[in-house]
């Protein structure tokens, strides 16, 4: 049977990997908006489960039949087989962990050779079983998102679909806080000061000039995909000239936020130098626009260590009180940084001095 949520009701990534781990036989499909880090879930499961193989991303729309299966021609006993290509990675002896992206946009013709991987028991791809323990599960987007998604009956009755939610600010700072991907603090100040950016037209931001809206024709949006994307584009900055680094920004989160992160980039330029601050913590500018106060916050964040941190306490102490607060919550989404700060004493008295704050 097919179990479809889709009454307003819908989940967070985590908790649709915590679905997909808990029923590992059903074949889960995760749908959401566009560039919402769907795809971040084989990560998550292939974190929970290091025995499993991880096949890297099947990108269905991309796939002819010979991509998925090939005959093999068994001459002696007059039989055809078919053999799944080597990138399923079924034919190793353990069970996979298989994330089939986009599969509502993919070719007829594919999805019916991937259906059997579907099936209650004994699922398999062309005449190759999967190891039992597997898991299978697909992403996709919404009907309203316009982007040619749909699924037929005769598939809709073999997974269950589940509804993700965009991450909203909070929940991206605290990703790209300990993320591999290393966001430049540019843009996670940016994120800090217009956490609207985020907010999904489905919330009633029709009209959010940042993120996708499926009635509008926008070449370009604020996404958590999109962000990471902005965020290699400022780190490289020194590369290029003012307008290519605008004109790449727009044409990746769109003009709106490009424009805003311009002033941001303006910001941290105009910002003393980190060595400045560690070598004259009592005398070195402090900024005092929002925007500027929020770089210094989160450049912060990216640079102190155990030798840094005293210098650094001694200049946010000159900060207003509402920039104390932001370091101390955003800290909080840094494991490492903070076992640093409750390392130092100049921490522990700052923390003594202003519980009121905390």
């Amino acid at each position: 049977m097919s179990t479809v949520i889709n009454f307003g009701k819908t989940i967070s990534l985590e908790q649709a990997a915590s679905l997909i781990l808990a029923v590992p036989d059903n074949i889960i499909f995760i749908r959401g908006e566009p560039g919402i880090g769907k795809s971040s879930i084989l990560d998550f499961l292939a974190d929970k489960l290091p025995n499993h193989i991880v096949a890297d991303p099947i990108d269905v729309p991309n796939l002819d039949l010979g991509d998925a299966a090939m005959p093999v021609v068994d001459k002696e006993r007059m039989l055809t087989n078919y053999a799944p290509n080597s990138r399923f990675k079924m034919t190793l002896g353990k069970p996979v962990i298989m994330m089939l992206d986009e599969y509502p946009k993919g070719a007829d013709p594919v999805k019916n050779m991937l259906h059997p991987l579907f099936e209650a028991k004994r699922r398999r791809l062309g005449d190759v079983y999967l190891e039992p323990g597997s898991i299978v599960f697909l992403t996709g987007n919404l009907a309203s998102d316009n982007v040619g998604d749909s699924l037929k009956g005769h598939t809709l009755g073999r997974i269950t679909v589940v509804e993700v939610r965009k991450p909203d600010a909070e929940l991206w700072l605290n990703w790209a806080a300990t993320s591999d991907a290393a966001i430049d603090p540019l843009v996670m100040a940016f994120v800090s000061q217009f956490p609207h950016c985020l907010a999904s037209y489905r919330d009633g931001e029709a009209n959010n000039m940042y993120g996708y809206n499926p009635k509008q024709m926008t070449l370009s949006y604020v996404s958590p995909r999109s962000l990471e994307r902005a965020s290699n584009i400022i780190k490289a900055r020194k590369y290029m000239d003012s307008e290519t680094l605008v004109c790449g920004l727009m044409g990746t989160i769109g003009e709106a936020a490009a424009r805003d992160m311009q002033a941001f980039i303006e910001y941290r330029d105009q910002l003393p130098t980190w060595d400045s601050i560690i070598k004259s913590p009592s005398t070195v500018a402090v900024p005092e626009s929002p925007g500027a106060c929020a770089v210094m916050v989160f450049m912060a964040l990216e640079k102190i260590d155990k030798t840094t941190i005293p210098a650094w306490m001694e200049y946010l102490d000159r900060f207003e009180s509402e920039w104390q607060a932001s370091f101390i919550i955003n800290l909080a989404r840094h494991p490492v940084k903070q076992r640093i700060a409750f390392s130092c004493q100049a921490f522990a008295d700052w923390c003594g001095e202003n519980e009121d704050l905390l």
